[in-house]
């Protein structure tokens, strides 16, 4: 005789594996390591106060 089939747990795994492609997808596309968000806020703050520097006060 034949097991038994849990269709469930191969539901849950087709969804997890799906979620995972779809997550893996989006670290691709949109990620961005901790070091290149530090450097580009370090940027942005020296881009501001170099900003500031030139305002002319009256």
């Amino acid at each position: 005789m034949s097991k038994p089939v849990n269709l469930n747990r191969y539901r849950k795994e087709k969804a997890r594996a799906e979620k995972k492609a779809r997550a893996d997808n989006n670290a691709v596309t949109f990620g961005r390591t901790k070091a290149e968000k530090e450097k580009q806020k370090t940027e942005n703050i020296l881009a501001w106060k170099k900003l500031d520097g030139h305002e002319i006060e009256e």
